[in-house]
């Protein structure tokens, strides 16, 4: 198998190793797919229930490493014009 312990994985070789991925997210693992070094797709297992709070957190530390720190303006008011 190709799980190495990475979460990140480039294009090419996802697709080149889609097959083995595939059977491993079946399993439990989870990808982060990248396109010159840049994130642009998580392969995921689909689940019909709840997730450990450990894997919650570790999806919110992931997201959080790829978001812009600064969005522009305050979350009030950006919530505030999507409202609009």
């Amino acid at each position: 198998m190709m799980r190495t312990g990475r979460s990140q994985i480039g294009s090419y070789e996802a697709k080149t190793h889609l097959p083995r991925l595939l059977d491993e997210v079946e399993a439990g693992a989870s990808y982060t797919i990248t396109k010159h070094g840049r994130p642009v797709a998580r392969l995921v297992p689909i689940r019909g229930g709840k997730r450990a709070p450990e894997e919650v957190l570790k999806s919110f530390e992931e997201l959080r490493a790829i978001m812009p720190r600064d969005l522009g303006a305050p979350i009030k008011e950006l919530i505030e014009e999507g409202r609009r």
